[in-house]
């Protein structure tokens, strides 16, 4: 294994392990504001979408969700009021998942705790040009993968 091989593993690893331990900090943390993460994942997405709305397939391509998961947390979210389902005019066979003023207001009510999560379990231990070096580089990694 050659020297950036073994580097790549090393970040690979370094990357799950960051994932492990600040996300269940993350989800306690947004919970207590309110929301599980997988809503706020969902309701995150919808809010920064042009209308509030996606098809549900963009939606699985957006969120950090599997496919059944998205499915299945828009079904709660649409139970709660927060996200409303609606047929697609033009492709019978798909939906829109449009986010409600319910759901827009509870995600402005977690994002503080969100903000303060990211803040307290990721970015503090990190210096500015790190974060914009770890946020360039993940998202090259996205855009070449997606």
């Amino acid at each position: 294994m050659g020297r950036k091989d073994s580097a790549g593993v090393s970040a690979w690893a370094s990357l799950l392990r960051t994932h492990a331990a600040v996300v269940p900090k993350l989800a306690k943390e947004v919970a207590a504001a309110g929301l599980p993460i997988s809503w706020y994942d969902v309701l995150l997405v919808l809010n920064a979408a042009p209308e509030r709305k996606l098809r549900m397939s963009d939606l699985g391509a957006a969120a950090v969700l599997s496919r059944e998961q998205i499915s299945r947390v828009v079904s709660e979210l649409e139970r709660a009021g927060l996200v409303q389902r609606v047929p697609n005019p033009d492709d019978k066979r798909s939906s829109f998942a449009t986010l409600t003023d319910v759901g827009r207001e509870r995600l402005r009510a977690a994002a503080p705790a969100y903000t303060a999560a990211i803040e307290t379990h990721f970015a503090k231990h990190l210096t500015a040009a790190e974060i914009v070096a770890v946020g360039s580089a993940l998202a090259k990694v996205v855009a070449a993968e997606e």
